[in-house]
C-alpha cells in the first residue's frame, strides 16, 4: 500500500495538523492537572446531483460534492469548566480561549501554552 498522505498535505490540512499539535500541547498541560478535555474536529460533507427528477447513470452528470474541515476545538469537560474551549486564531499563531461569563475571547500567544491553563485553571476556581 502507497501512503504519500502526508506528503500531499494542502495548505488548509497543514495548517490544521499545526492547530491540532498546538491544542494538543494544552491537553496535555491541562492532564497533568487533572484537568479532562478533548479535541473536536467537525467534517461537513454534501452530495448532490445536477437532476433531482433522475440519475442518468453513466451517461448522466457527475455528482457533485464538498468536503469541508472545520478547526479543530479543545473543549474543556469536568466541574465548573463547563463552556471552555480552545482554538487556534488565525495564522495560528495565538490561542483563543473562550470562557463562561467572558464575552470577549482571551488570545494567548502559542509560545506560551501555560499561560492558557492558567487561565482555565483559574476561571475554575472561580465558577
Amino acid at each position: 500500500m502507497d501512503n504519500r498522505r502526508t506528503a500531499s498535505l494542502n495548505a488548509d490540512e497543514a495548517a490544521m495538523e499545526s492547530q491540532g499539535k498546538a491544542l494538543i500541547v494544552v491537553q496535555q498541560l491541562l492532564q497533568k492537572q487533572g484537568i479532562h478535555a478533548r479535541r473536536d474536529h467537525t467534517i461537513s460533507l454534501g452530495l448532490f446531483a445536477n437532476r433531482v427528477d433522475t440519475v442518468r447513470y453513466p451517461s448522466g452528470p457527475p455528482l457533485q460534492s464538498w468536503l469541508t474541515h472545520c478547526p479543530p476545538v479543545l473543549v474543556v469537560t469536568g466541574e465548573g469548566r463547563r463552556g471552555v474551549t480552545v482554538t487556534m486564531g488565525p495564522g495560528a499563531d495565538r490561542y483563543v480561549i473562550s470562557l463562561p461569563g467572558i464575552s470577549e475571547p482571551r488570545t494567548v500567544d502559542r509560545e506560551q501554552p501555560g499561560q492558557v491553563v492558567d487561565l482555565i485553571v483559574a476561571a475554575g476556581s472561580t465558577a
